[in-house]
């Protein structure tokens, strides 16, 4: 076979009940110029005799002892051939187009080096009325960054050559998992990154999803990476009090708050980052001026004691939403 465009990267691990029909939805691309490389990570259900049942030329399988989501991820970018480097989870499914609505706007657009796409919720072959909708501009992409992940990792596209200038995924403990948001929080302080704002992607929540099956204690480690992402997008040279407050009180791990916490600092750290991402962005000082808001509400909160009211203040804000409005 030539050369292929996109390589296609699909660690498996106790899938057998869905990678086949996960598969499939890739190899029934319109975009036909890409290989597809399937790890096996030690299942022991039986996809490897799934695996076994694949013919298509453009499929290469691999058989390992269990290594774990980043270090096989790793090893599929070794393997890659080409020039981009497409995710696919073993339960999600991708639409026939979205390879090439995704290679079509990285021609279009070469400074991009991570896109994503929107997705549609399942819960497993049931549609739901959820999706993940997140933003496509790089600027406001690289604020939430600083606090979540606004991709959804089964829908990326990336160029090889700029994930394997970084690193790849990361291995360390300390930071995975969220291996995928700690991977896009690198990529894009050395390129641009977007998304495509049409639901390419079918996101199946099922039970034993190869990123969450198994005890997954990530709070911490998702608190850490977004007090790293805050240190660097405001230039200081390591995280301090006022950047792991914000990640802390943003995720409510107040384990991780300081005796002493500053509210007014830590808005300030938030408004900051925004305006060193891009000054004179209105949407993105708007969005951070909310975010600003949101972590005070959350500090007044936490001052108060209240945080056992929170989940049923957010029930009784969503039903008032939902109420009919009368004219006055």
């Amino acid at each position: 076979m030539k050369e292929p465009r996109v390589s296609v990267i699909m660690p498996i691990y106790n899938g057998a009940a869905d990678l086949r029909r996960a598969l499939d939805s890739v190899l029934n691309q319109s975009f036909r110029n890409f290989e597809v490389i399937v790890i096996n990570d030690g299942s022991k259900d039986r996809s490897a005799e799934v695996l076994a049942g694949v013919s298509d030329p453009r499929v290469t399988v691999v058989h390992q002892q269990n290594a774990g989501l980043a270090a096989t991820l790793n090893r599929g970018l070794s393997m890659s051939r080409g020039e981009l480097i497409a995710r696919q989870d073993q339960d999600d499914l991708s639409h026939p187009e979205r390879f090439a609505r995704q290679v079509a706007y990285l021609d279009t657009h070469p400074d991009c080096i991570l896109l994503g796409t929107a997705a549609e919720i399942w819960i497993g072959d049931e549609p739901t009325d959820r999706a993940h909708d997140h933003p496509l501009r790089h600027e406001i992409l690289s604020f939430e960054l600083l606090f979540n992940n606004p991709f959804v990792h089964s829908s990326v596209m990336m160029r090889r050559d700029a994930v394997m200038a970084i690193g790849g995924y990361t291995t360390d403990k300390a930071r995975q998992p969220p291996e995928d948001y700690e991977l896009w929080s690198r990529m894009a302080r050395h390129g641009r990154v977007a998304n495509l704002g049409e639901r390419l992607l079918v996101y199946r929540e099922v039970p034993q999803s190869m990123s969450r099956a198994g005890p997954n204690p990530f709070l911490d480690r998702l608190v850490t990476i977004s007090a790293e992402n805050l240190a660097w997008t405001t230039r200081r040279q390591k995280v301090d009090a006022d950047t792991e407050n914000v990640a802390a009180l943003t995720h409510s791990a107040l384990h991780r708050l300081s005796r002493k916490p500053d509210i007014r600092s830590m808005a300030s750290v938030v408004v900051d980052a925004a305006r060193f991402i891009a000054p004179g962005d209105v949407e993105l000082a708007a969005r951070a001026a909310e975010r600003a808001r949101i972590l005070n509400y959350q500090w007044v909160m936490h001052r108060t004691g209240s945080q056992w009211a929170r989940p049923l203040l957010q029930k009784i804000y969503r039903f008032v939403r939902q109420l009919p409005r009368f004219p006055r």
